[in-house]
Protein backbone atom coordinates (compact mmCIF):
# COMPACT_ATOMS: atom_id res chain seq x y z
CA UNK A 1 0.00 0.00 0.00
CA UNK A 2 2.67 1.94 -0.42
CA UNK A 3 1.10 4.08 -3.10
CA UNK A 4 -1.52 5.39 -0.42
CA UNK A 5 0.79 5.97 2.48
CA UNK A 6 0.47 9.68 4.22
CA UNK A 7 -2.91 10.08 2.04
CA UNK A 8 -6.42 11.88 2.87
CA UNK A 9 -9.51 12.35 1.37
CA UNK A 10 -9.93 16.11 0.29
CA UNK A 11 -12.81 18.24 -1.28
CA UNK A 12 -11.39 20.22 -3.67
CA UNK A 13 -12.91 23.89 -4.56
CA UNK A 14 -14.45 22.94 -7.27
CA UNK A 15 -16.76 20.37 -4.97
CA UNK A 16 -15.50 17.30 -6.07
CA UNK A 17 -13.54 14.51 -3.49
CA UNK A 18 -10.21 13.49 -4.41
CA UNK A 19 -7.49 11.44 -2.15
CA UNK A 20 -4.17 13.83 -2.17
CA UNK A 21 -0.79 13.47 -1.10
CA UNK A 22 0.51 16.05 1.29
CA UNK A 23 3.99 17.30 -0.99
CA UNK A 24 4.83 19.97 1.58
CA UNK A 25 5.08 23.85 1.68
CA UNK A 26 5.03 25.68 -1.38
CA UNK A 27 8.24 27.70 -1.59
CA UNK A 28 7.32 31.72 -0.59
CA UNK A 29 3.41 30.87 -0.37
CA UNK A 30 2.60 31.81 3.41
CA UNK A 31 2.13 28.29 4.97
CA UNK A 32 0.58 26.96 1.57
CA UNK A 33 1.13 23.63 0.95
CA UNK A 34 1.26 21.61 -2.35
CA UNK A 35 -0.49 18.14 -3.37
CA UNK A 36 -0.53 15.37 -5.62
CA UNK A 37 -4.03 14.24 -6.35
CA UNK A 38 -3.73 10.38 -6.21
CA UNK A 39 -7.47 9.61 -7.09
CA UNK A 40 -9.80 11.47 -8.75
CA UNK A 41 -13.70 10.73 -7.36
CA UNK A 42 -15.10 12.64 -10.44
CA UNK A 43 -16.60 11.14 -13.37
CA UNK A 44 -13.78 12.39 -15.26
CA UNK A 45 -11.27 11.15 -12.85
CA UNK A 46 -12.68 7.73 -12.30
CA UNK A 47 -13.07 7.22 -16.65
CA UNK A 48 -9.16 7.89 -16.31
CA UNK A 49 -8.61 5.47 -13.62
CA UNK A 50 -10.39 2.83 -15.55
CA UNK A 51 -8.53 3.73 -19.04
CA UNK A 52 -5.03 3.48 -17.32
CA UNK A 53 -6.16 0.00 -15.59
CA UNK A 54 -7.39 -1.25 -18.79
CA UNK A 55 -4.64 -0.19 -20.67
CA UNK A 56 -2.20 -1.67 -18.42
CA UNK A 57 -3.87 -5.32 -18.51
CA UNK A 58 -3.59 -4.68 -22.51
CA UNK A 59 -0.04 -3.95 -22.29
CA UNK A 60 0.73 -7.00 -19.92
CA UNK A 61 -1.38 -9.25 -22.34
CA UNK A 62 0.11 -7.88 -25.59
CA UNK A 63 4.03 -8.89 -23.80
CA UNK A 64 2.59 -12.10 -23.16
CA UNK A 65 1.66 -13.11 -26.31
CA UNK A 66 5.06 -11.72 -27.89
CA UNK A 67 7.33 -13.83 -25.80
CA UNK A 68 4.96 -17.17 -26.31
CA UNK A 69 4.83 -16.45 -30.32
CA UNK A 70 9.18 -16.72 -30.19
Amino acid sequence: MGRFKNSRLARMSSGHYCLIRDLGLVKGGKGLRHHEVIIDFSWRGLLKLALSAGAGVLRRRASVRIETAE
